[in-house]
Formats: C-alpha cells, structure tokens, sequence
C-alpha cells in the first residue's frame, strides 16, 4: 500500500522535529538514552491511535511515528500485546502491510525485541553478501551478558543452528576465534578486586605473542578478560613499551584479524567513541548505509546514544543530528519515503540545538552522576 499523508520531504521532518523534546530535559531521565519511557503512557490510547492511523485510504505516518519513536521497547512491547488482544490481528504484520521501504525496515525494527533484532541482522551479517566481521564483532562485543545470551537463543529457535556453526562456516584463522570466544560469553565478570599481578601477567604476555604463532593469547586476553582489567593492561603496555598496544596490532595482524583486534580495543577503552566512528563511516558512504543507522541508533537509544552524541561531536567537529540534518536535505526533496525514514532517525537521535562539545560534555557529566 502506498504511504501518503500531509506534507512531503523536509516538510515532514521539520514537522515531526518540531515535536521532539530538548536535549537538556534528560537529566530527569536518569538515563543517558535518547528514547525514554513515557511518563503519560496510556496503552489504549496508543492502540487506537495506530488503528486510525492505518486505517482508511491513507496512512497517518505522522501519528506511527510519533508513537513509536516516543516510547520505550517495554512499552511498545506493551502496545503490540495490546494491539492483538483487541483486534486480532498483529501489529508488526499490519504495519508492515501499511508502509514500505526503509520507514517499513526501521518500523520493524522499533517494534522487534531487541534481541530478535540482534538475532536477524548477525544472522543477516553472517549468511549475507560482503563481510560478516564488522556487524558480528558489533552485536558478540557490546551487549550485555544476559542479552547476548537471549540473542543467540533467538538466532537458535528462529534459523534452527547455533550462531557458532554459521561462524566457524563464514569466518577463518583469528577472526573466527574471536568470534567464536566472544560468542561463548565466556568473559570475566569484575568483581571489584584490582588484580594487579594479572594485569602485569597480561601485559608480558601479550608482549611476547608478538611472533608467529601466538594468535591464541591474543584471543584468551581480549575476550575473556573484564573490560576493566583490560582498560589496565591496555594502559600499562602503553607504559611499559612506550606506544599504544594499537600499534602493536597493526604490525602483528592484517585484514579482517587487525580490524577485529582494533574495533575491539577501543570498544574496550571507549564504547560509546567506538559506535561514533561506526554512524560516521555510516554517513560518508556514497549511499549512506541505512541498515547500519538504524541498528545503531535504535539499539544504542535507550543506554548510551546521548554519549555516543558527544564523542561523535568530539570528534568530527559537528554534532550527529546535524549530520543526519545534511544527508536528509540532500536526499529528500523528491524521494518522500526515504526522507520519512530520516525523519524517524532524527526523531530517535534526538536535537543538540547547536550545543558547544564542552557545554555537551558537561551536561553528560552531570547527568552520570543523576
């Protein structure tokens, strides 16, 4: 069915923009997401709205939008239940039927539980076209324990093999070892309790593996050991040799093994600076990479997008609203669906209104501590 409803192209962004709330307001969160649960929930309220707005000869995206992008996952969870319980019918598949293209994609993804999302695109990065390392190492590194667990028993129920089949048949040498230990979740959990002696231990050892043949430490110390401890022995190899364990990395290792090694260090020592660099190499493609914006930005907005925000500012110089503003205006003036799609990224990122990289980067230290 075809999507039509009120103003077209930049129009529509500017009128859902115009909707969002400020930046500053999230110190009240409690949280360092861009996307929160909505104080004045009203479950069948939200019910209706979705109904009238796919009912009829037109779709209300303007309405979808506004509800999807203005919940939390719990509470779209809350509302797809609901939606079924009094019609019947489901709402993903309805919505689905209502709309198209990338705004249909990144619907589902807004609707999907997260680790049914997860499940979908390592499955998608591992049996698809091009390479599985980067959205692989994505998805295994930066969840939780518990969500990693509950991703890769969706990827089990929904594709009937175990993720570490599809990686030992997609992936070779260290990458696949690192995949394979980072799938089994067997990373240390920090108690509290420096341990300095092991910290030393790590940093010789990773010393010595410098040579052929000793991809295995490599692999033992950068998926088994907490992020703290790494941080520490990231530091003192630093001190002890005199450069970055970086630099070390890109002499040892080459292709995919050193991306790896390199993506997983600085999700070690800066996450939120580590998914930054991904939404910029996002943008800069000639065909910005749609599928990657999506799963960022929608996975990433209930924990840490705003930090991600400051470190993308940081970094590049401008902020990532005013960088998804630049692409929007260049792509959607004739091509309405598509500028709908960056309207719904918008409205998940979130404005910075401008906000200077130090005034941002204080309002993020006074919010961590909230």
């Amino acid at each position: 069915m075809s999507v039509t409803h009120g103003k077209m192209g930049l129009s529509l962004t500017q009128e859902i923009l115009s909707h969002l709330g400020l930046a500053n307001k999230t110190a009240a969160w409690g949280t360092l997401g861009t996307l929160r649960t909505f104080l004045s929930f009203n479950v069948d309220k939200d019910v209706q709205r979705l109904l009238k707005a796919i009912a009829g000869q037109g779709v209300d995206r303007i309405a979808i939008l506004d509800v999807l992008t203005n919940r939390s996952r719990e509470q779209r969870q809350l509302i797809s239940r609901a939606f079924h319980e009094r019609t019947q019918q489901d709402l993903l598949k309805s919505l689905q039927a209502a709309l198209s293209g990338n705004l249909e994609r990144i619907v589902v993804a807004l609707l999907q539980p997260a680790a049914h999302l997860d499940a979908q695109e390592l499955r998608t990065a591992l049996k698809g076209p091009g390479s599985a390392e980067d959205v692989a190492l994505e998805i295994l590194a930066t969840r939780t324990p518990p969500q990693l667990q509950e991703c890769l028993a969706v990827y089990k129920h929904n594709f009937q093999v175990d993720a570490a089949e599809d990686i030992k048949s997609e992936t070779r040498g260290i990458l696949r070892d690192l995949l394979l230990a980072l799938a089994k979740g067997g990373r240390e959990a920090y108690t509290g309790i420096i341990d300095y002696n092991l910290a030393a231990q790590d940093v010789q050892a990773l010393k010595q593996a410098e040579g052929p043949s000793t991809e295995r430490t490599w692999v033992l110390v950068f998926t088994q050991r907490n992020p703290e401890h790494l941080i520490r022995v990231l530091n003192q190899y630093q001190w002890y040799t005199g450069h970055e364990l970086e630099k070390t990395v890109r002499a040892r290792f080459h292709g995919a093994a050193c991306v790896a090694l390199l993506n997983l260090a600085l999700v070690i020592r800066n996450t939120p600076m580590y998914f930054a660099d991904k939404l910029h190499q996002a943008l800069q493609e000639t065909e910005p990479n749609y599928q990657a914006l999506m799963r960022i930005l929608i996975s990433r907005s209930e924990t840490d997008l705003l930090s991600i925000r400051a470190e993308f500012r940081k970094k590049f110089g401008k902020s990532l609203y005013s960088s998804l503003q630049e692409i929007s205006g260049k792509i959607s003036e004739n091509q309405e669906p598509r500028g709908t799609w960056w309207a719904t990224v918008h409205s998940v990122a979130r404005g910075e209104h401008d906000l200077t990289t130090k005034q941002h980067m204080c309002m993020l230290n006074r919010f961590s501590r909230v």
